[in-house]
């Protein structure tokens, strides 16, 4: 019997030391997140280890890193301190004890803020290269929980059609963006509507198909959205949030008679700035469904749902060349750039390629 040699593997991690409350802290005594180095345990059956090509940033994170979690009331595991700190990455593959995967094979995992880890066979999937130079970083958004979530968004939670009038929050977002593409472009909607954070932000949503896309920090945003939906033929069937507060009050006071809201994020309250509703009644006089979307619930229809984005986007039907954001940068700053999605830094998908 041939005896295994131990190789010794050390990487740096980013983990967390303090859950948020407020603002994340990058620095100082109350940081949340500290930069280590570790030993990762030896390679067991059926486990891989693999190297982070890049890190997908979802705002949803800082809900994760919150104190006070009731993890009976929440779809994951809260993070526990000193854990790594969670993210979903593009990985390629150096190790296998696994007979489904090889060396070479490039994965999309839950890997953490690290440049190796150690993951289950199981936790995985592989993905193949993308054809017409696409870049497999499409895998973390378009081609990802990014698209999916849009796709689930718009056929099964807010059934729409294209008869439909279409609200969408956080337009230039990652899910956003590819929300605006898939009702004007794949299912027709008749009129899609789109919010956004500055006239720049507006045109590239409007570049993407939305009718029209208005401008939350415009002083006149109220304004211009009773215009956009002037009367009850106009006002909104289907309305996809990611945003929460201020931006779902001004958009539930547009709804239609039984019109279906998707509620995805509220990215205006997970700093704690609380920004409540001040218009439930809406909900009752327009007979409204609300539904929360956790796109993980439709884990079994994933594979179904990315043939038909792929093929959409092979065939021309959706836009991707803009639908990420790409920041090259080493580990020590991958804190830094997640943080820039509160800042509205992005236009479609923050991925951060990791450089030695």
């Amino acid at each position: 019997m041939v005896a295994r040699i131990r190789v010794l593997c050390m990487t740096q991690q980013w983990i967390l030391v303090k859950h948020a409350s407020g603002h994340v802290k990058l620095d100082g005594p109350n940081r949340n997140f500290d930069l280590v180095e570790r030993e990762l345990p030896q390679l067991q059956d059926n486990q891989l280890l693999v190297k982070v090509i890049a890190f997908a940033n979802d705002p949803i994170l800082r809900t994760w890193i919150a104190p006070d979690i009731d993890a009976s009331r929440f779809y994951k595991t809260p993070m526990s301190l000193g854990s790594v700190v969670d993210a979903y990455a593009l990985a390629v593959v150096q190790e296998s004890r696994s007979q489904a995967f090889k060396a070479g094979d490039h994965v999309i995992t839950e890997t953490g803020w690290t440049e190796l880890a150690m993951v289950s066979a199981g936790a995985v999937q592989l993905v193949d290269p993308l054809p017409k130079d696409l870049s497999m970083t499409l895998y973390l958004g378009s081609l990802g929980y990014t698209g999916l979530t849009a796709y689930f968004s718009l056929n099964d939670v807010l059934q729409a059609t294209k008869d439909d009038v279409i609200l969408v929050s956080g337009a230039a977002g990652a899910t956003g963006s590819m929300i605006v593409q898939i009702a004007k472009k794949l299912i027709g909607c008749r009129k899609v509507i789109g919010i956004a954070g500055g006239a720049e932000k507006c045109r590239w949503v409007e570049s993407l198909g939305a009718d029209v896309c208005l401008d939350y920090k415009s002083s006149t945003f109220k304004d211009d959205l009773v215009k956009a939906t002037p009367g009850p033929e106009d006002f909104i069937n289907a309305f996809h949030d990611n945003v929460g507060g201020k931006v779902l009050e001004a958009g539930l006071s547009r709804m239609a008679l039984r019109g279906r809201v998707a509620a995805c994020g509220d990215i205006s309250n997970y700093n704690d700035e609380d920004t409540g509703l001040k218009n439930w009644l809406e909900v009752v006089k327009m007979r409204l469904q609300i539904r929360g979307l956790v796109v993980f619930d439709f884990a079994t229809r994933f594979g179904e749902a990315l043939r038909i984005l792929t093929d959409a986007v092979i065939n021309g039907k959706l836009d991707v060349g803009s639908s990420e954001h790409i920041v090259d940068a080493p580990l020590k700053d991958v804190p830094k750039v997640w943080t820039t999605i509160f800042q509205g830094a992005n236009t479609g998908k923050l991925v951060t390629r990791l450089q030695s």
